[in-house]
């Protein structure tokens, strides 16, 4: 009379299982079939009923576990519950579509509908009606969804539901890959300033949970130090690239990821964050310079990627070459992060095997110029040739002044230590200087020898490809390109620059407004530039005033006189020519042009010469300096004889 039960019976029944039982008798028309086999042999064993439910609620089966204990954790209701152990077992078990179909004919479709669903939960005893499934925590979150991909709007009852398949697998296995997230990040290089500051945050975090901007010129560099950050909170972080999709909140919960926001914002634009539904935690936005963001219910606070100090980038350069004394001069010299000595570092070795040589500072400077980051072509051209010490013919006072400014760049970085606490505050290691002077004495040359000395690549910016007739593009664009030319340590040089530093103008207009705005957003940025930045331009007087102070140097570059011209023709004619000293004198003493006029003379009187199968005569360059005056607009000089 008090027989024990079978253990089967006191068993909870899948979930599934309990809800498609409860509909069995909604089919008695067919009896027979596949379907009806199946389903008649999964719930042998169950009866279908309130109590059976109550049973799953109190323990359910093991393969059960992370559904039950999301039940409780967003107090799920019946109809949500069901709907969510269909949709799950659809996606699992192939019979479990083929059942369904054939309970909801002659609806088609494989997955359950929202009738079917509440039908369910009514035979088990529950009274949830659509607003209930509807607005439970379920939708809310992201956990139940409609299908996307109906044909055409159906009647309420007739709606398919889904659980997104990320989440069906995390739910079963407890991980899942979201579609276009990256999880995990490669390991950085170890730093331990940035592995201590990315620990400080993590702590910060932890003691009151937040939205932390991680902000860097550099999108990897970024990414990486929001992965140290994540670790250190002891998650994996989760990369999203675009905006978070419904359910992606609940996903990062169940497999214990930390989210990374990849954003990318211009000057001036400010992003709303939206929260993740069912995910309680810290976020993290890997993110530029430029921009602000906001959240609906917390602060958003932000953290610089700091460079590694001089002494540690020292350590890494030491692991890379060998070599403890190069390694420290690079160190002071290079203020790149731990992934770009890495790789320059690679580079410089494979520079110096080439010619059977040991690793020395000039194959680190060729690795630079030789892999500067290709992004920056997109706005600026690569000018890659060095620049030797005795091309540029300059007279002695300017190269006095360009020595000064050289060894300015060298030691930038400490160099308000020790000084007052005036010039400390606000101090940025940036370097900006104007290079002003007619066409052709030497600007981009100077700013070549410049960046040959220091050993970094010299980018030439593309004006054109800056400049955008839409309103904030170029701001935006400029914010790029100082961004990634601070990150990669390359020396930016903008010809021409009074075309975008030009003067402000009284506002008549309101392109005169914007123009204006822009003006002032340059000055600011410039300003806080970290880089070394070289401007040149014909004259000094089309810049503001207030852009003035913002420069370290202004280099005048004058009209050479007959010394330096005389050294610009034995520098651009070389040994293999015909012209005696007389000759050259003339041309020094008559032909009052600049160095690049000088270029353009020479190769014109070598083409002559190469036609002719012999070395440069007087005769070539008495042709091509005709052909370059008439060029001008100018006479020949009285001083040299006619041109034959």
């Amino acid at each position: 009379m008090n027989a024990p039960q079978p253990t089967a019976l006191l068993q909870a029944a899948p979930l599934h299982v309990l809800a498609l039982a409860a509909l069995r008798d909604t089919r008695p028309d067919a009896a027979s079939g596949p379907e009806a086999a199946w389903l008649d042999q999964a719930v042998r064993s169950h009866t279908p009923s309130p109590e059976g439910l109550q049973r799953w609620l109190a323990e359910a089966p093991a393969h059960e576990q992370l559904l039950h204990g999301l039940a409780r954790a967003l107090r799920l209701g019946t109809a949500e519950l069901l709907g969510v152990a269909l949709c799950m077992a659809v996606e699992l078990d192939p019979m479990v579509g083929r059942v369904l179909a054939w309970l909801q004919a002659p609806v088609a479709g494989s997955r359950p509908t929202v009738g079917l669903v509440l039908a369910a939960a009514e035979r088990l005893g529950a009274d949830d009606g659509p607003a209930q499934l509807l607005e439970g925590a379920a939708f809310e979150c992201g956990l139940l969804q409609f299908e996307a991909d109906e044909a055409r709007p159906h009647p309420l009852p007739e709606r398919t539901l889904l659980v997104p398949l990320p989440l069906v697998l995390a739910l079963r296995d407890g991980r899942s890959r979201w579609p276009g997230v990256r999880t995990g990040a490669g390991s950085a290089t170890p730093v331990p300033s940035l592995a201590q500051a990315a620990q400080a945050q993590a702590r910060a975090l932890a003691a009151a949970p937040g939205t932390l901007a991680v902000r860097s010129g550099d999108a990897g560099a970024a990414r990486a130090a929001a992965a140290l950050v994540a670790r250190a909170f002891g998650r994996e972080p989760a990369f999203f690239e675009q905006e978070p999709a419904p359910g992606a909140g609940l996903w990062l919960t169940l497999c214990g990821l930390l989210p990374v926001l990849c954003l990318d914002l211009g000057p001036g634009e400010s992003r709303r964050l939206r929260p993740l539904p069912a995910y309680r935690g810290p976020v993290l936005l890997a993110t530029g310079c430029e921009g602000s963001f906001e959240h609906e219910s917390q602060a958003v606070t932000a953290w610089r990627v700091p460079l590694p100090q001089a002494p540690e980038r020292a350590l890494l350069w030491t692991a890379m070459l060998q070599d403890p004394a190069l390694a420290q001069r690079l160190g002071r010299q290079y203020r790149h992060d731990a992934e770009r000595i890495v790789q320059l570092g690679r580079a410089a070795r494979y520079h110096a095997s080439l010619h059977g040589e040991a690793v020395a500072a000039h194959h680190v400077a060729e690795a630079a110029r030789s892999t500067a980051p290709a992004r920056l072509g997109t706005v600026a051209e690569l000018l890659p040739e060095p620049i030797a010490q005795d091309v540029l013919i300059v007279p002695p006072s300017l190269r006095q002044h360009l020595l000064a400014l050289r060894h300015r760049c060298e030691g930038r970085e400490g160099l308000a230590d020790g000084l007052g606490a005036s010039t400390r505050a606000r101090y940025r290691p940036g370097v900006r200087a104007l290079l002003v002077g007619p066409s052709g004495t030497g600007k981009t040359l100077a700013a070549g020898w410049l960046a040959t000395q220091l050993g970094l690549p010299l980018y030439r910016v593309d004006l054109a490809a800056v400049s955008s007739k839409y309103i904030g593009e170029t701001e935006k664009n400029l914010a790029q390109l100082f961004a990634r030319a601070e990150h990669d340590e390359v020396v930016l040089l903008f010809d021409e620059a009074d075309a975008l530093f030009g003067k402000r103008t009284e506002v008549r207009e309101s392109t005169d407004r914007f123009a204006n705005a822009q003006t002032n957003y340059l000055l600011e940025r410039i300003e806080s530039f970290e880089g070394i930045a070289l401007l040149a331009s014909n004259s000094r007087s089309r810049f503001d005033s207030a852009f003035t102070r913002r420069l370290d140097a202004i280099l005048e570059f004058p009209q050479p006189g007959p010394q330096e011209r005389r050294a610009l023709w034995l520098g651009h004619l070389g040994t293999q020519h015909g012209l005696g000293d007389h000759e050259l004198n003339q041309l020094a003493g008559s032909c009052e042009l600049a160095g690049g006029h000088i270029r353009n003379m020479v190769l014109a009187a070598a083409a002559r010469a190469r036609a002719a199968q012999r070395a440069v005569a007087y005769e070539d360059v008495l042709h091509a300096v005709a052909a370059e005056c008439r060029k001008l607009g100018r006479q020949p000089p009285t001083g040299l004889p006619a041109e034959g």
